[in-house]
């Protein structure tokens, strides 16, 4: 019998949620389900650090990377991010969606918790507060034991742990190659199977979230009434708008100047691995896809696997700008204005989180609730918050996956402007 698809199982959680909550209305029934369906979410916040670690530790080790053509990806990640940002930024900022929530957002924290939460996060006593200085931000990011960034979240400084490990472990490799040692196979070993471990949990959790979905909304429902639900048309107007900006403007104008390759060659060439990406919801499982429209559009190999393969995990724009544009809605909803370096540290726990889980089946729901603690929004707030979002996260998922893997084409295409193109080279 085939398995009905996570996306479906959602949207019958969010019918089914509706159902009773209208019918039981606000009570034990309800107020019960809820709190079991706040677990799930729980759980997910639970796995969501190390399981970034560990992607990009796993990404990392495995990968050979030439220094010069990688110091160009990064370039190129680096822009194509950017203007990601500045459009999610302007979108926000200029005509403030959010605030189309705000006090509603407010009444159902009320309604549905006996106290109140404060739109803060548990703070990390070293955390140097809100402060626009350079160096006593950066200086928190370098942890003061290895434990803390686990402890308190601190998505940024996880992200940069794996990145040292992982370039530690490469020149403990290149020496023990040379002397004809290979023990640091083991760490190696170790770190996959580790990475292998958390992704079989985070599927078992991933199956619990329509039950979580049915819990919450029938809480949010039977506490509030339907109205909070006419507004999520604009949270998806909004992130749809901002990544169709990005993808259907920016990127074909970009590989059609810079890349020499036609609107007609990058859509109609990669029309392939865009449609596989937006069925599947992962722009990992359209790798080889990806390869093959690469081919028909004459970049070469080593640009190709460089870009889809190592930027999977490194240049996901689609994941950055829902993540970012998300945070900023609900602090919007909480009427928490905050500072354009507020705003820019959402950004950078976006890129991170995206940079680390990207490529993986609802990996924005997965990291999601750590970019939310980054805007400033409690525990209490999120596991509210949080469901809200969650019936419409499965539409937004699936055009995010097809815009990393549109992403990823583009980073080919610009890896290869300008050289030589040679489909059969290295």
């Amino acid at each position: 019998m085939k398995r009905i698809p996570l996306a479906l199982q959602v949207l019958i959680g969010v019918a089914l949620g509706i159902v009773l909550g209208v019918i039981a209305g606000k009570g034990n029934l309800t107020e019960t389900l809820g709190a079991i369906g706040i677990l799930s979410i729980k759980a997910l916040r639970a796995l969501a650090v190390p399981l970034v670690f560990f992607a990009v530790l796993d990404a990392f080790v495995k990968t050979r990377i030439e220094g010069r053509k990688f110091g160009r990806l990064m370039l190129i990640c680096v822009v194509n991010v950017s203007v990601a940002m500045v459009i999610g930024l302007t979108i926000l900022n200029v005509f403030q969606p959010g605030k189309l929530w705000q006090g509603k957002l407010e009444a159902l924290i009320a309604q549905t918790h006996a106290k109140a939460p404060e739109a803060k996060k548990v703070e990390d006593p070293e955390a140097p507060g809100a402060t626009l200085e350079v160096l006593p931000n950066v200086a928190y990011y370098i942890p003061s034991s290895l434990v803390r960034p686990f402890v308190y979240n601190n998505l940024i400084s996880v992200v940069l742990m794996a990145l040292l490990m992982g370039a530690a472990i490469r020149r403990v490799r290149s020496e023990q190659e040379a002397h004809g040692e290979m023990s640091i196979r083991t760490v190696e070993s170790f770190i996959a199977a580790c990475y292998q471990v958390l992704l079989v949990m985070l599927e078992w959790v991933v199956k619990t979230i329509p039950y979580a979905v049915f819990g919450t909304v029938a809480k949010v429902v039977g506490a509030s009434g339907l109205g909070v639900f006419a507004l999520l048309w604009v949270f998806l107007l909004v992130a749809i708008s901002g990544l169709a900006i990005h993808s259907l403007i920016y990127y074909p104008t970009i590989a059609w100047f810079w890349g020499k390759k036609s609107p007609k060659v990058y859509l109609g060439q990669g029309a392939d691995a865009i449609l596989t990406g937006l069925s599947t919801n992962s722009s990992l499982a359209s790798v080889p896809i990806t390869l093959k429209c690469l081919e028909r559009m004459g970049v070469s190999t080593s640009s190709a696997r460089l870009a889809a393969c190592v930027g999977t995990n490194l240049n996901n724009d689609g994941i950055t700008l829902y993540e970012a544009m998300a945070a900023l809605f609900l602090a919007q909803a909480l009427g928490n204005n905050l500072s354009l370096g507020a705003q820019f540290q959402v950004v950078l726990a976006s890129i991170m989180a995206g940079a680390g889980i990207a490529g993986i089946p609802e990996a924005g729901l997965i990291v999601l609730p750590l970019v939310l603690s980054t805007a400033g929004l409690s525990a209490e707030t999120i596991a509210v918050a949080l469901p809200l979002l969650i019936p419409v996260d499965w539409i937004i998922a699936r055009a995010r996956s097809g815009v990393n893997v549109m992403s990823d084409m583009l980073v080919a295409i610009l890896l290869d402007a300008g050289q030589e193109t040679k489909i059969a080279d290295e």
